[in-house]
């Protein structure tokens, strides 16, 4: 029978209460630490005040904070009462508060005190504002102001624990409904794959209200009795030093920090010895072969979202490499659908991801009041799943399978595009220009060409913003590196990409400009 994600927590609260469970480092330095004992009796006492301010089963709890101890209090407290929370981008603007809270109506509204004009412009009627630091979780807090201590409630495992919203690049984002037993079940996963023990600990940098660090990082730590060091921001200068500061031995990153790491890094930056290394989206081989020799562990590169829970594949420990992201991991069932005819895809050619499971267990449980999202998701498919109760969850994404049985990730559907009647991966393309001499980061989109229909062009972020490579020199470097139909025709260097918060690039807006 699937577990809650409130039974894991109490295992492993009764198995290893006093053991670490969070180190948290302020912005000023500050580092404070809980057992798993010490942070329980907090949980209890946050479930409490969310209970006084109308909280409690089937009730949503909105949360607009920044890396803090207190993101993890609510989401547990959530979990104990039987709610569900909805942690948003801290950056949303009062339009996006509005549009947030007309979609979940939560009994209130947690957020920093530098946010509360957002949300109270935004609607929220009630608010409670944290510092985000230390002193949320300490007697006299808005977040633990009552004495009482909130006994866990009978949370089934399909229950509503939490909706996360898709990366925004559209103007409505998709809400990811998810259950108990999806944490619950991505947290012994993620814990087997990452081959976590109890003296383990994760470094979590990235932002709590993206689906990374719940998913595989605390909820690994919380199944096996790890522990977590959080940082209030990610500083690509000080990361090598948090890390062996805080005394982590695993991390999780994105390609776009790594990058950012390596080109920020200090002459002073040690050198570590991590056990694992997880890392998303395609990395360079240079990049990858740098992080390795910094870290003493060779990064694995994995494919996940949001709405998959645990991830699809992941680099075999044994043959980790910088471009693959690996088989399929045990448990998970796949096939690759050709885009154009709906069938599987010949061997070695690109297929949409299409993924075999059980709602709201090891894939969502769906979008939040949107069957017209579902219906698109939830695909029928003349290949049969693994079992009755499975579904074909179609991820949007592209990758092939390569000679090794390794998947090599293309990129989204829409990011192939045909130049003079060949296949290009834009996504390929960026992954190449970022080793390019004197170039930081790429992104590439394809524009109109009166002859080919569509060529790619690319928009540069130097290295040393003083020194910008030329669009001459970046040319002869393509056509020494590139084949001809992914050579961009058109350079553009810009200060920085427009981003989501975790790195993924808003392609949406520097087409917006190229049509300006």
């Amino acid at each position: 029978m699937a577990e809650t994600f409130a039974a894991l927590w109490n295992r492993a609260v009764r198995d290893h209460g006093a053991r670490e469970f969070l180190v948290f480092r302020d912005l000023d330095g500050t580092v404070s630490s809980w057992t798993y004992d010490r942070f329980d009796d907090v949980v209890g006492r946050v479930a409490a005040t969310l209970a006084e301010r109308g909280v409690d089963a089937d009730t949503p709890v909105h949360v607009m904070l920044r890396n803090c101890p207190a993101f993890i209090a609510i989401w547990l407290a959530a979990a104990r009462l039987g709610a569900w929370f909805v942690p948003v981008d801290p950056g949303s603007t009062p339009r996006d508060v509005a549009r947030q809270l007309r979609r979940i109506r939560p009994a209130v509204t947690i957020c920093a005190e530098e946010f509360e004009e957002t949300v109270a412009a935004g609607g929220a009627e009630q608010a409670i504002a944290l510092a985000e630091t230390a002193a949320d979780l300490r007697d006299g807090s808005p977040l633990v102001g009552s004495d009482l201590w909130q006994e866990p409630a009978s949370a089934a495992p399909d229950d509503r624990l939490a909706v996360m919203f898709t990366s925004g690049t559209t103007s409505e984002p998709k809400g990811v409904v998810l259950t108990q037993a999806n944490y619950a079940h991505v947290g012994r996963t993620m814990a087997d794959l990452a081959q976590l023990r109890p003296h383990h600990r994760w470094y979590v940098c990235l932002p709590l209200f993206h689906a990374n660090a719940q998913y595989y990082c605390f909820a690994s730590a919380i199944a096996t009795g790890a522990s977590v060091a959080l940082t209030a921001r990610f500083t690509a200068s000080r990361w090598p030093h948090e890390v062996d500061e805080l005394q982590a031995t695993h991390a999780s990153l994105f390609a776009a920090p790594i990058r950012m790491i390596l080109a920020r890094r200090r002459d002073d930056a040690p050198r570590l010895s991590l056990h694992h290394l997880w890392f998303a989206q395609n990395l360079a081989l240079g990049h990858w072969s740098e992080m390795a020799r910094l870290c003493g562990a060779a990064p694995r590169q994995i494919y996940g979202m949001t709405e998959t829970v645990a991830v699809v594949t992941a680099n075999d420990p044994d043959r980790p490499t910088h471009d693959r992201i690996g088989p399929e991991i045990d448990g998970r069932a796949i096939t690759l659908i050709d885009p154009n005819t709906g069938r599987p895809a010949a061997d070695g050619e690109p297929g949409i991801l299409t993924v075999a499971g059980v709602r709201g267990r090891d894939l969502f449980a769906g979008y939040l009041d949107n069957p017209a999202a579902d219906a698109r998701a939830f695909v029928d498919l003349d290949v049969p799943t693994p079992d009755a109760d499975h579904v074909w969850f179609s991820t949007g994404d592209l990758v092939r399978r390569c000679d090794d049985g390794q998947l090599a990730f293309v990129g989204r559907v829409d990011d192939v595009v045909k130049v003079s009647g060949e296949n290009v991966s834009l996504t390929e393309i960026e992954a190449a220009l970022a080793e390019a001499p004197g170039v930081l980061e790429a992104a590439v989109l394809a524009i109109d060409d009166p002859i080919r229909d569509h060529v790619p062009a690319a928009w540069i972020v130097p290295a040393d913003k003083d020194v910008p490579p030329s669009p001459e020199q970046l040319r002869q470097w393509a056509e020494q590196n590139l084949q001809p139909a992914a050579r961009p025709r058109r350079w553009t260097v810009i200060d920085e990409l427009p981003r989501t918060s975790v790195g993924k690039i808003r392609r949406f807006q520097l087409a917006a400009q190229e049509r300006a």
